[in-house]
């Protein structure tokens, strides 16, 4: 969703991220072997996400809030979502312009720059850390987001490759007579879904599409 923007995932460059292994830098394992480490390349990345706008897709989600009530599950740790205009959101994996406490982690502060600083600390006195759900952590919204999806009428996938649980068995709660737009380049096999309307584009392209589509329904 967010590629247009220019920030990049992981699986852009098969399991690296900006050049780093992401087990080095995307693991509870990698915060407690070197946290100067990971908290540096976290900075890094919200140094870009503060730099990068909404792109089309963005804005266009926002746009069809006039017509529908939509509700965003996003697994980017961007807030572009935000920015373009979205109110109904839902992060799966944090929001990196946060922070959280290293003890509890529904102790979040915004970050007041873009910088996480070692020796900034949360109120119980323990190390602020990105507001980021790592690989080995549970994910706290995702009973939240399967409810959004069990009560949706109309799906639209955008730019996934289905391939990071638990996340990518949301689909799995949509119900089969509910139409199913998904919108990617390369769509992973899905071929087991009904009512499943496949648009072979980027986001920005594709989500034109559905809202084309839609309007003409």
């Amino acid at each position: 969703m967010s590629a247009e923007s220019g920030l990049k995932t992981f699986r852009d460059t098969d399991g690296l991220w900006e050049g780093y292994n992401i087990m080095d830098v995307a693991t509870p394992e990698a915060w407690e072997r070197d946290p100067v480490l990971v908290q540096t390349f976290y900075n890094e990345r919200r140094k870009q996400v503060l730099v990068a706008q909404p792109n089309l897709a963005h804005f266009a989600l926002a746009e069809l809030e006039e017509d529908f009530d939509v509700f965003i599950i996003t697994q980017n740790i961007d807030d572009l979502h935000e920015r373009a205009g979205s109110t109904n959101i839902t992060h799966l994996h944090g929001v990196i312009t946060f922070a959280q406490s290293d003890h509890n982690s529904a102790l979040l502060y915004p970050i007041n720059g873009d910088e996480i600083k070692m020796g900034e600390l949360c109120e119980l006195g323990s190390q602020l850390r990105p507001h980021v759900v790592w690989f080995g952590e549970a994910v706290p919204m995702i009973e939240t987001a399967a409810a959004i999806c069990e009560k949706a009428e109309l799906f639209m996938l955008i730019g996934s490759s289905l391939a990071v649980y638990p996340a990518a068995g949301l689909l799995d709660f949509v119900p089969n007579h509910v139409p199913k737009y998904i919108v990617d380049p390369k769509i992973p096999a899905i071929n087991h879904f009904q009512n499943v309307i496949r648009i072979e584009k980027s986001a920005s392209a594709g989500v034109k599409e559905v809202m084309e589509l839609l309007r003409k329904n």
